[in-house]
């Protein structure tokens, strides 16, 4: 690992300085992937009881991220020296990277070996429970055919039975209709013999009622004649007693004028207080 590390360095064209400032940089990094790689492979878990293991496996995957980690750190804080310095340190966060990133997910796997199993057999009851339920489905649509079938079938049945039924109604309506005209003809009979009894009593009724409009309106006439008379003779009467009226109230009121023009012309006596009019004889 030292040679690569090295033939990357060398192939970037940086100063020896430089060169020998990244190499130390990242020495330690190779060494511990060295490590874990051959520690890794002894993490083996194959059953839910290795709790130990499971947990090693966690330890170590939690180390070796925190290693990433500051890989990252390391080769962001180099990669801003320059540019061509980037590029070696680019070259070898990768290599180390690589190296770690498959002892990382192996110790993972190893350390999730539960959960891994776990999401297997989640898997496994999914496969199982979509197998149930397509064969529930096919068995779902294998009845509904079936009773489909049995509904054909009993369709059939009942239109028949449909068919028997409507031929005997329309027997028993033929024979409803039948009667219905033999009624209706009766009915037909009886209205005209009842609209000639009727025409008959109209007619008769028709006779009666002009002639009592004709003895009414005699009456009427006669009434009318009589009522006129009474009226010519009212008003004559009270044109007579108008007159009358008139004439005596001329005469009252000549008589009174009389009167009033005789006491405008008496003079009283003072001696005996009578009143008289002057040249006439007491």
């Amino acid at each position: 690992m030292e040679n690569q590390l090295q033939i990357i360095v060398k192939d970037s064209g940086l100063e020896t300085s430089k060169a020998n400032y990244i190499l130390e940089k990242f020495q330690d990094y190779f060494k511990i992937a060295d490590e874990w790689e051959k520690k890794a492979k002894t993490i083996v878990v194959t059953d839910a009881s290795q709790a130990v293991d499971m947990q090693m496996a966690r330890v170590g995957r939690l180390f070796l991220r925190d290693k990433r980690v500051a890989i990252e750190k390391v080769r962001k804080e180099l990669k801003e020296q320059a540019l061509r310095e980037g590029k070696a340190i680019d070259g070898i966060a990768n290599i180390l990277k690589a190296l770690i990133v498959p002892i990382e997910e192996y110790l993972e796997e190893q350390e999730k070996f539960v959960e891994i199993k776990a999401k297997e057999e989640a898997e496994k009851l999914r496969i199982e429970t979509e197998r149930k339920a397509e064969e529930e489905r096919i068995a779902k649509e294998k009845a509904e055919k079936e009773e489909q079938e049995r509904i054909r079938i009993e369709n059939g049945r009942l239109k028949k039975e449909a068919e028997e039924r409507e031929r005997q109604m329309k027997v028993e309506r033929e024979k409803a209709e039948a009667e219905k005209r033999i009624m209706e003809e009766k009915a037909r009979k009886e209205r005209e013999k009842a609209e000639t009894e009727k025409k008959t009593i109209e007619e008769k009724a028709k006779r009666e009622r002009e002639e009592a409009e004709r003895l009414a309106r005699i009456e009427k006439e006669k009434a009318g004649a009589e009522k006129k008379a009474i009226e010519d003779r009212a008003r004559r009467e009270k044109e007579a007693a108008e007159k009358k009226a008139r004439a005596e109230r001329e005469q009252l009121e000549k008589k009174l004028a009389e009167e009033k023009a005789r006491q405008a012309q008496e003079i009283e006596c003072p001696y005996c207080h009578k009143r008289f009019i002057p040249g006439e004889e007491s």
